[in-house]
């Protein structure tokens, strides 16, 4: 009897210590868990506080806003990762146990995600050649997106359309397809051609368009200002008018020009020719 007591006893005392042994590791999960999700809120607080100090610290340095915004977003992610990397070790994962498992995780990822990576690669090409900046009004050939460059980020580079459309563009295809920058020069040339009747006189026709270009306020005067005979079509001459202005005054003084030559050959008489069909019905 005195045998079972003590069997009973060591019984119980080795239930009562697993159950403390379980009850200890389990409160020290519980303690690092709360300090992992402590890490998390306040390093994502901090992190928050970093990438604005270091947007103030770029735009005092006038760092280029191209490569301000990509930095800026790789801080942000980087950091983050960092982050995410301390709160998970601090849960009581080996250092070793998540270097592998990145390890390998980044193999598999790198696979699935070429395009990403690409994107990536993308962008560091972008911020070293330059090929437009913020501000810039780019034609994108591939896809035919246009539109003011607002930002380059990590892997898209965020365009704004003229009627005020977002579009992200993976920087990508940015950096390996052709990119037309329309606001990189200065000047723009206007190159305008219009079809009069092989009857009216050109060197009529000529005077009239340079006079009408002569009251164009837009144009530059020291740029030359050539009108001239471009092409003999089926039904006409075709003119070409060519002259010279601001980039940012190309859109404007386009639309201009065009209603002024219907305007100036409705008042001098000159016909622009347009294909006609003619129906004959016979009784």
């Amino acid at each position: 009897m005195e045998d079972l007591m003590t069997k009973g006893v060591t019984f119980a005392s080795i239930i009562n210590k697993y159950i403390e042994k379980f009850s200890n590791g389990a409160l020290d999960f519980l303690v690092r868990l709360i300090i992992a999700c402590l890490i998390l809120l306040i390093g994502f607080r901090v992190i928050k506080h970093i990438v604005r100090i270091s947007k103030t610290v770029f735009q005092k340095s006038k760092m280029d806003p191209a490569l301000e915004s990509f930095l800026l977003s790789t801080i942000n992610i980087g950091l983050k990762v960092i982050i995410i990397f301390v709160a998970i070790t601090e849960v009581g994962v080996a250092t070793s146990s998540v270097i592998a498992l990145l390890g390998s995780a980044g193999i598999a990822v790198g696979l699935s995600l070429q395009g990403s990576l690409g994107n990536i690669a993308g962008g560091v090409i972008l911020l070293f050649m330059k090929p437009f900046q913020i501000g810039d009004y780019i034609l994108e050939h591939a896809s035919g997106y246009e539109g003011f460059v607002e930002s380059i980020g990590i892997m898209y580079t965020k365009l704004r359309t003229n009627d005020n459309k977002t579009i992200h563009v993976p920087n990508g295809k940015l950096s390996s397809d052709s990119i037309v920058n329309v606001s990189h020069k200065e000047f723009r040339q206007e190159d305008i051609t219009v079809g009069i009747d092989y009857d009216e006189s050109i060197q009529r026709v000529r005077e009239v368009l340079l006079a009408m270009i002569d009251e164009e306020e837009a144009v530059i005067r020291y740029q030359p200002i050539e009108v001239f005979v471009n092409d003999f079509k089926d039904s006409s001459i075709e003119m070409r008018i060519r002259f010279w202005v601001k980039t940012e005054d190309y859109w404007k003084c386009r639309w201009r020009t065009l209603e002024n030559i219907k305007n100036v050959f409705d008042k001098n008489g000159i016909t622009i020719p347009f294909n006609q069909l003619n129906i004959i019905t016979r009784k």
